[in-house]
């Protein structure tokens, strides 16, 4: 991305818009951000799956943790929905999911690196069982994984996990069961 295409929404912790920065300096100087985490869900033999990602090794953070199905940020001028699909479409070649809210927070996580996330972050949900076709420089890896299971591996080994994710994924398990 270049130019304004990386422009991001600076938020006060009620996710009111105060400003807006280019997306590494959000995360170089610690800035409060608007973001988004999508869970994709499905159902198989009446049990409720998610679809997870392992991040990609190159990422500027959490490289190789696991995450919900795609996470990011609005752009200045675009909104959820459609920083959503923009976004599923490109991490995941996923489109045409009707994806829509169940909850949201703010979190702060640093990083060795200097680097932090501090985000207001959208939690969404949206039902898929189709193809998925990971971006390799976004994605290392997927799987779908009951809730049940998810819930046992949370428990068990949360440091495989992105930060954020510690947060979302029981709000999301919540609204699923």
């Amino acid at each position: 991305m270049a130019g304004g295409d990386d422009l991001l929404v600076l938020v006060d912790v009620l996710d009111r818009p105060v400003g807006q920065a280019e997306k590494l300096d959000c995360h170089r100087r610690h800035l409060l951000h608007r973001a988004f985490s999508v869970f994709l869900w499905r159902r198989v033999g009446g049990r409720i799956q998610v679809l997870l990602q392992r991040r990609a090794l190159g990422k500027y953070h959490s490289g190789g943790l696991w995450a919900n199905s795609c996470c990011s940020h609005p752009r200045v001028g675009e909104s959820l929905p459609q920083a959503v699909e923009r976004r599923l479409a490109q991490e995941l070649g996923v489109t045409g999911v009707d994806c829509h809210e169940v909850g949201s927070f703010v979190y702060y996580a640093p990083f060795a690196n200097g680097l932090a996330e501090y985000e207001y972050d959208h939690v969404m949900v949206g039902e898929y069982d189709g193809e998925v076709l990971p971006d390799p420089d976004e994605v290392m890896d997927v799987r779908w994984v009951s809730a049940d299971d998810l819930s046992a591996e949370l428990a068990r080994d949360p440091d495989s996990f992105a930060a954020w994710f510690i947060t979302a994924a029981p709000m999301v398990l919540a609204r699923l069961a």
